[in-house]
């Protein structure tokens, strides 16, 4: 008789460690997805973070323009200008673009450095900061720009932003009485935005 109680005892015994032993670890692979979970979702502020692309579709034209000669070699300009004109993301909402440039070029070939503000029906805005290229034609006038950089700051349902900004463009030649090239081109936002 002891040794059936005993048997019973040991058993019980056995099913609580068995239990216990399947809680700990179910608990310890719920905090691993947990931790997992968070590490993916989580910025390394804390706050949650949503992350997506704006695509657009630009046309801007120079609205204001000064151009300095550079002395050292033929067609050396550094131009200071700025341009306004319209975009249109993908879903078909409608923007207005403002960008200040400074082009470093000699015969149509050189640099950019711009600072573009994207600002949205809504009165959300995005601004980046970018650096690049600009290429020319034969006739030495500016055919294509290309540029990439960071996002610096956002507005309205796009405060906290952050990300990059790539840019491709085909710069028209301007027509009589314009200050520059009109610019058509495509553009491509990378972000992260912290939830509300």
């Amino acid at each position: 008789m002891k040794l059936i109680k005993c048997r019973g005892l040991i058993l019980i015994l056995i099913s609580l460690a068995l239990i216990f032993a399947l809680g700990v670890m179910t608990s310890i692979a719920q905090e691993k997805e947990i931790r997992d979970f968070l590490k993916s979702k989580v910025t390394t502020s804390g706050a949650q973070a949503t992350a997506g692309t704006l695509k657009l579709r630009l046309f801007n034209h120079v609205t204001k323009a000064e151009t300095s000669p550079i002395p050292d070699v033929e067609g050396h300009v550094v131009i200071l200008n700025i341009r306004e004109g319209v975009i249109i993301l993908e879903n078909g909402e409608l923007g207005w673009l403002k960008g200040t440039l400074i082009n470093d070029l000699i015969r149509g070939v050189g640099t950019i450095d711009i600072y573009p503000t994207f600002t949205f029906q809504d009165g959300s805005t995005i601004t980046a900061h970018a650096k690049g290229t600009v290429e020319a034609n034969p006739q030495g006038l500016p055919s294509t720009a290309k540029f990439a950089g960071d996002i610096i700051h956002g507005m309205g349902r796009f405060q906290g932003i952050k990300g990059s900004v790539t840019t491709s463009a085909k710069l028209l030649p301007p027509e009589k009485g314009e200050l520059g090239p009109k610019a058509l081109g495509e553009c491509t936002l990378v972000y992260t935005l912290p939830n509300k």
